[in-house]
């Protein structure tokens, strides 16, 4: 079954939509760069940004909220500035690439149960409320009532604690953690109600449909290095979110015809195709002013078992 992936120690920026400057670095360095030993100048991150269009001071404007961030840090104290990723980030930019590309891989391992959190909150705790759903849903929760709120599989995580933490100071606040099953589980009342699965239908409806063009230009060949680049960014950009806000429910809780595979099957020959050169570009944007890119530069794909794994060292 899948769950959200925990937060750990690196404050990666929230995905949203359009090119954001600094979610698109982020894209980037998670798919082409896999050691933290790797020096990177600053006029190789503006030179990759510009590819898409993004201009110099946005550039090291992203540059530098990444580097607060403690995705990347700065090594030493020359002039231009040089960064390398944080070996934090390494782990993070693993685990989130093989979450991407290993998600809808195989049906989820289905018991019956669910995490459910239900709270009762008096008028004045209106600004826990708000914060209390923000994180629930953050963390993978969806609301079946309105103060009842459930997310599939049995693993509650560190639930009570996030509850303390945002209601023990309301008067009159309750709240409980609970492992519970439904009796008409597949039922048009049951949990499948509390998920906008009609929207999320539509949304890999549009993937597919946005990509459709670009998978033809694949299979006939015509996508060259200068394209490659950004159309795997792009279609790499547009597939993540899908880990994060589809809940990987069982299959008799689906629509009958549940289109996640047809995109999955998608991406996966998009970013498979294009990955070499996608990364011949990359170096050759990085080159000029990074020397040492080829060394560094690589892919991510997916092996056999449907777990991503990065190109640096195959030879």
């Amino acid at each position: 079954m899948h769950a959200p992936t925990p937060a750990d120690e690196v404050n990666t920026p929230r995905t949203q939509a359009g090119p954001s400057p600094q979610h698109l670095l982020t894209t980037l360095l998670g798919e082409y760069l896999d050691s933290s030993d790797a020096d990177l100048p600053s006029a190789a991150v503006v030179a990759m940004l510009a590819e898409f269009g993004i201009s110099e001071s946005s550039a090291r404007a992203a540059l530098s909220r990444l580097t607060k961030r403690g995705l990347i840090a700065v090594r030493g104290t020359g002039r231009p500035p040089v960064y390398h990723l944080t070996p934090q980030a390494i782990a993070r930019h693993r685990s989130r690439m093989d979450h991407f590309l290993s998600f809808g891989a195989r049906p989820p391992r289905w018991t019956g149960d669910w995490v459910t959190v239900s709270f009762s909150l008096p008028q004045s705790g209106q600004a826990a409320r708000h914060t209390l759903r923000k994180t629930l849903g953050a963390l993978g929760f969806a609301r079946l009532y309105d103060s009842v709120w459930i997310r599939p599989g049995s693993e509650a995580g560190t639930m009570n604690k996030v509850l303390h933490d945002i209601l023990d100071g309301v008067d009159g606040a309750r709240w409980s953690v609970m492992h519970t099953r439904f009796d008409d589980e597949a039922g048009p009342h049951g949990p499948a109600a509390a998920y906008d699965l009609a929207g999320l239908a539509a949304s890999y409806e549009e993937f597919i449909a946005r990509y459709a063009e670009l998978r033809a230009a694949v299979r006939d060949g015509e996508v060259d290095a200068t394209r490659a680049l950004v159309a795997r960014t792009s279609v790499m950009d547009s597939w993540r979110k899908f880990p994060d806000t589809d809940p990987d429910l069982p299959g008799h809780l689906l629509p009958a015809r549940w289109p996640r595979q047809e995109a999955r099957e998608l991406l996966l020959e998009v970013h498979t195709a294009l990955g070499s050169l996608a990364e011949a570009r990359l170096i050759e944007i990085a080159t000029p002013h990074w020397p040492d890119a080829a060394s560094w530069i690589t892919h991510f794909r997916v092996s056999a078992d449907s777990v991503s794994v990065s190109t640096r060292g195959d030879g």
